[in-house]
């Protein structure tokens, strides 16, 4: 009896049994047995079955009295049991074509399964049949590799990287969720065939992305995508963010690593995707920003006007969703200055109220990507910005239980003046609820239908209309 906890389930046993009465070799394969000894949680269960992994998981299914998924043209079988998901696969050996990433398959024995695996700890296998069960198979000596935190694929990594180019994603995305390094061979093959990332489609790349985005320091990552020269193909206007441009005795810091640090902050406080992204892209327009005055040196004014203009046009070369996610990356990209202005100067009610208008619900977001975009050198100037925005934040608190100003609508509404004053939609409209929300923002009347009311009297008398 195996002493390996994750064998404990009854699933595994059932599998080894029922290998051995159809006399084919089962072994459960890759991210649950890596998972295992890196204490990560995994439920996820690949099985390789040195036969037809069909046949085996349609028996399985036949015992367990459970509906299983056949995808024949995989070759890959599908059943959920004690609340997780096994995937069969017969044991197999795989050759590539230059101009595509889907493999020519052929059945094989579990070193060919394993050889063609992208990374040695991705290729540990453990033994379910009943003479071996729990036995570890490690050919490429995985072990080692998880023990000293490397990444290093089972064979030529030029092979493996060239048959699969999304592998050289995977790479980095494994080392930046681990904290692993990739080991030096495997790392300069990526830089070699970084041109055949062209053939993987975006979908795929944007899934390894977002998993990098979601790392607990995701800087790591773009640091490897920018070394390896990934960077540039398939996100070229991060990678325009890079260097620093010196003239006379000024110079601006690197938006590249300026952008990483404040990506790094925001993951020390938030797990939301999103928001991580609006930190990537926070800065993104700086390049196209930049100005240079000989007495104030360089400046990138407008760049979170420009950011959030880039940003649909980001997310669709990408293949990021283009709904309410961009939209709010867009959002958080546009108003990102607001706070540090309101930090530095004084703050006064009118442009906190603005602030709540405009950022709505999505104000606390706004606060964690404002707060992380301080990285001075400085301690003192980070202190200074920080207990400025704790004032702000109480201004903002304050100012929020008094004027209800977060996403408010005017109190009067254009069908309300319309029907006041009996008139057809016109520009007119439109400048009465501008007047009375402009009002409301710089506190000049409360957010309140009778003071809104009265205030619309006054406009509507001004111009001349006559309550119908």
């Amino acid at each position: 009896m195996s002493e390996i906890k994750a064998l404990n389930r009854k699933i595994f046993h059932q599998i080894g049994a029922l290998a051995d009465r159809m006399g084919v070799e089962a072994y459960v394969v890759g991210g649950y047995v890596r998972d295992y000894y890196l204490h990560r949680p995994s439920t996820d269960i690949d099985v390789v079955v040195v036969g037809s992994g069909i046949e085996l998981a349609e028996a399985l299914g036949r015992e367990l009295k459970t509906r299983v998924s056949v995808f024949k043209t995989f070759g890959t079988a599908m059943l959920r049991a004690e609340g997780v998901e096994v995937e069969f696969v017969g044991a197999r050996k795989e050759s590539y074509t230059q101009d595509s990433r889907k493999p020519i398959v052929e059945a094989g024995t579990l070193h060919d399964d394993q050889l063609r695996r992208d990374f040695t700890i991705n290729a540990l296998a453990w033994c379910l049949n009943e003479a071996r069960f729990g036995e570890l198979v490690d050919p490429f000596e995985g072990m080692y590799d998880m023990e000293d935190c490397i990444i290093r694929t089972p064979c030529d990594p030029d092979i493996t990287f060239s048959d699969d180019p999304l592998r050289m994603m995977r790479a980095i995305r494994f080392a930046t969720q681990l904290g692993f390094d990739i080991e030096d061979e495997t790392f300069e093959a990526i830089r070699r065939n970084r041109e055949r990332i062209r053939i993987v489609s975006r979908e795929r790349i944007a899934t390894e992305l977002n998993k990098i985005v979601l790392s607990p320091r995701p800087s790591i990552g773009f640091e490897l995508l920018e070394l390896t020269g990934l960077l540039e193909l398939i996100f070229p206007e991060m990678h325009r963010l890079k260097g620093v441009e010196k003239r006379g005795q000024h110079a601006h810091k690197d938006n590249f690593e300026h952008t990483l640090k404040v990506l790094d902050n925001v993951a020390k406080r938030s797990d939301d995707l999103w928001l991580r992204w609006a930190a990537v892209l926070h800065d993104i327009a700086k390049p196209q920003c930049k100005g240079y005055d000989p007495k104030i040196g360089f400046s990138f004014h407008g760049h979170e006007v420009a950011g959030s203009k880039m940003v649909p046009g980001i997310f669709r070369a990408l293949k990021l969703p283009l709904n309410e996610h961009m939209k709010f990356v867009q959002k958080l990209v546009f108003l990102h200055l607001r706070p540090i202005i309101l930090s530095e100067d004084q703050v006064t009610d009118s442009a906190v109220r603005r602030l709540l208008f405009e950022a709505g619900d999505d104000v606390e977001q706004l606060m964690i990507l404002c707060e992380a975009d301080i990285t001075s050198g400085i301690d003192a100037k980070v202190k200074r910005y920080l207990k400025n925005f704790e004032l702000v934040r109480a201004k903002m608190k304050d100012l929020e239980e008094r004027d209800r100003v977060r996403n408010f609508q005017p109190p009067i509404t254009g069908e309300i003046i319309m029907q006041t004053y009996g008139i057809p939609p016109c520009s007119l409209i439109g400048e009465i609820k501008e007047v009375i929300k402009e009002a409301i923002l710089e506190g000049e009347i409360r957010n309140d239908y009778d003071e809104a009311y009265a205030l619309m009297e006054k406009l509507a008398a001004e111009r001349g209309l006559k309550k119908s």
